[in-house]
């Protein structure tokens, strides 16, 4: 008994630490299959049943319209973080001094305003009195980029993955409810792929898909403005996103921003701040088309798991993180309605 079980340990750590490098991948592309598969079968119908062709299509308008998006917008992050290196190397970024009502701030007021006076007066002294702390934090900034190009690559090849899996959606969708069913019983493994497809959907099309669609529209519009540093306003709209806080804390500041050093005139100021507005509140109408009311899992649980993800596997992380740990808390939470429910009727046919 001990040698069968010691075998099949063997075998399974085997097969993981095989498949391992691909199992983000893997999971990202299983959850855009799953997210996909409606619209994949919506053209399939259109183009008389052909599964492939319908993934083909369905993968091509993913890359133009998603990662195309994203990858100018972590490009413009890294450019943002290359010319603030230069400009700070070479003296040529000039800091405006602090407002004096800095200082009044409790707690951290002083030390802010002391530094923060430094760094408008002799931003060299400032680089070289705490150039470990500026080395080490420049290392964080450039292991994050090299993360997200990373994540960005492997973006593209879970569309892939997702195509093809969606192509063959009928037969993959029974193995699932089979291996669900031996796992539980007839039952509850039908309960359970319905509990994980609904909360896969809900999560990806409601809070990431209007995350990402909401962040790439601050970003376009923030490009066409001119407004510096777009890539480091789009991160953070997009974590703001998945956390469901308003964009308005990315966008406001943004046109501040467009409005003391933009020179398009103040037409196309206005024009832009109105646009930005616009962006930062269409979540209000993405999250209705994109059934964004059915997720039942507390925001703190999204953005646990959008932040840890992206902590362990970079931006990729991100989505995979928000969505499984979702997965993970209605399983739990289903688990234990159950076993009150079995108590409540136990107590009621004492």
């Amino acid at each position: 008994m001990f040698i069968k079980f010691g075998l099949i340990l063997a075998l399974a750590s085997f097969c993981f630490t095989v498949f391992s490098p691909f199992l983000n991948v893997m999971l990202w592309g299983l959850i855009l299959a799953v997210t996909l598969y409606p619209l994949h079968q919506y053209f399939a119908k259109k183009l008389g049943g052909k599964q492939g062709l319908a993934s083909v299509i369905l993968v091509l308008l993913g890359v133009a319209l998603i990662v195309v998006p994203t990858i100018i917008m972590l490009t413009s992050l890294g450019e943002s973080a290359t010319t603030l290196v230069e400009q700070a190397s070479h003296t040529h970024l000039v800091i405006p001094p602090p407002n004096a009502s800095i200082g009044t701030i409790p707690v951290i007021g002083g030390k802010l305003f002391a530094l923060w006076s430094q760094a408008s007066q002799d931003l060299p002294g400032l680089i070289s009195d705490y150039h470990s702390q500026i080395a080490h934090a420049a290392k964080l900034v450039l292991a994050v980029l090299a993360s997200m190009g990373g994540g960005v690559f492997g973006f593209i090849i879970s569309f892939i993955a997702a195509g093809i899996m969606m192509a063959v959606g009928a037969s993959g969708a029974n193995s699932a409810t089979r291996i669900a069913m031996r796992i539980t019983d007839e039952r509850k493994g039908v309960e359970l792929v319905k509990l994980c497809t609904g909360t896969i959907r809900a999560v990806a099309q409601g809070v990431i898909g209007v995350a990402l669609i909401q962040s790439l529209l601050v970003g376009i519009i923030m490009a066409l403005a001119g407004i510096p540093a777009v890539g480091i306003f789009f991160v953070a709209a997009l974590i703001l996103g998945i956390a469901q806080v308003p964009l308005l804390l990315v966008t406001l500041p943004a046109i501040a921003l467009m409005w003391m050093t933009g020179d398009h005139g103040t037409a196309m100021n206005v024009v832009f701040t109105v646009l930005l507005i616009v962006a930062g509140m269409v979540d209000n109408v993405l999250k209705p088309m994109l059934l964004g009311r059915g997720v039942d899992v507390p925001m703190p649980v999204v953005l646990l798991g959008a932040l840890g993800g992206m902590a362990t596997n970079g931006i990729l992380g991100m989505f995979i993180g928000a969505t499984l740990l979702s997965i993970g808390y209605l399983i739990f939470m289903a688990w234990v309605n159950e076993g009150l429910k079995k108590a409540a009727i136990e107590n009621a046919t004492q």
